[in-house]
């Protein structure tokens, strides 16, 4: 346990850090789910909406830091090319 009065407010503000970016994390990956599940489903209308709303939620992800840049990027990119293919 810590005895320094810093080291106790680092602690708790990891606790709070920490509870911040797993809720976070499980918005951003409701978020995705809700795009590949309408993909699976051919619903185009369904799948764009939900790529409409998921997208600035992935990005603020990156942007705090939850989430690699690169990784959302590219995640984002593979949504977008899969609602795409669901009219051709």
């Amino acid at each position: 346990m810590a005895n320094h009065k810093s080291a106790k407010k680092r602690i708790r503000q990891t606790a709070r850090r920490k509870a911040v970016n797993g809720t976070r994390r499980s918005s951003v990956r409701t978020f995705i789910k809700k795009v590949e599940a309408a993909v699976v489903l051919g619903d185009k209308e369904a799948a764009q909406v939900a790529l409409k709303a998921a997208e600035p939620q992935m990005m603020r992800g990156a942007q705090k830091g939850v989430f690699d840049k690169n990784t959302m990027s590219r995640k984002l990119s593979r949504l977008c090319a899969s609602v795409k293919a669901i009219s051709a």
